[in-house]
């Protein structure tokens, strides 16, 4: 009864929170509201209010349960916030594209993403598991599944609502493997009609955050063979991440 409160406590509040920094984000529209919205893959106009309130929402609703999962997806969401402003215009995707980009001397703003999000998911893993392959597993799920969101955020709704569907099953566990659960699939249930309908966009930086907290969620609610699972799963995302967004970008037609 008590981890059923707590679960359904914290998915009220990351989806409350979502909604609210949304809400007053639009109203105060920080340095303009031209600074806020951007074409979408259709050429129509988006607001990126859903970006910031997605980590807000996903990485307070993670800290209340384990504050080295809350730092994770915070990370997760600068980084991508990061790549969302100095990567704009940038049309390369996915990390063999900004590895070739260093090895030939260029630091691309992708890099910095994925190095930053990499150096966060192995902080956060060596915080929540007590031992050492563990702990790289760990790393590895966080930051691969926060990388993986960003794969399929290639049509509106495809990265939260890939959240909703992998994250579901979560809810279903007792421990803080649930609780994260929650606030990952509460935060993207909040922005997912938005982003449906195509008056929001949650970029890269929501992307980053909501995957960061599944990622985390996971670490939580499973030991060494369902890490490496799901270690296993996210690095073969990564590997074939140009067929992942493609089959994202099929789903629903558009």
């Amino acid at each position: 009864m008590i981890t059923r409160m707590r679960r359904s406590a914290g998915f009220v509040l990351a989806a409350g929170l979502a909604r609210a920094t949304t809400a007053g984000l639009r109203a105060l529209a920080p340095g303009g509201r031209d600074r806020w919205e951007r074409k979408n893959y259709a050429g129509r106009t988006v607001e990126l209010y859903a970006g910031p309130a997605c980590v807000a929402a996903a990485a307070l609703g993670a800290a209340r349960v384990r504050p080295a999962a809350g730092f994770a997806v915070l990370a997760a969401g600068v980084c991508g916030a990061y790549d969302d402003v100095a990567g704009a215009g940038d049309l390369r995707r996915g990390f063999r594209a900004h590895l070739s980009a260093l090895l030939d001397g260029e630091v691309t703003s992708g890099a910095v993403k994925l190095f930053g999000v990499s150096a966060a998911g192995l902080v956060a893993g060596a915080l929540l598991k007590e031992r050492a392959v563990d702990k790289v597993l760990a790393g590895v799920v966080i930051a691969g599944a926060a990388h993986f969101v960003n794969l399929v955020d290639v049509r509106p709704g495809r990265a939260a609502a890939a959240v909703v569907v992998l994250g579901a099953p979560g809810l279903l566990r007792a421990g803080p493997g649930a609780e994260l659960s929650a606030a990952a699939v509460g935060a993207a249930v909040a922005v997912l009609p938005d982003d449906l309908g195509e008056r929001a966009m949650i970029g890269d930086t929501g992307a980053h955050a909501l995957g960061a907290a599944l990622g985390a969620a996971v670490v939580a609610g499973n030991g060494r063979a369902g890490l490496l699972a799901h270690a296993a799963a996210v690095v073969a995302a990564a590997v074939y991440g140009d067929r992942v967004s493609e089959v994202a970008r099929s789903v629903g037609g558009r």
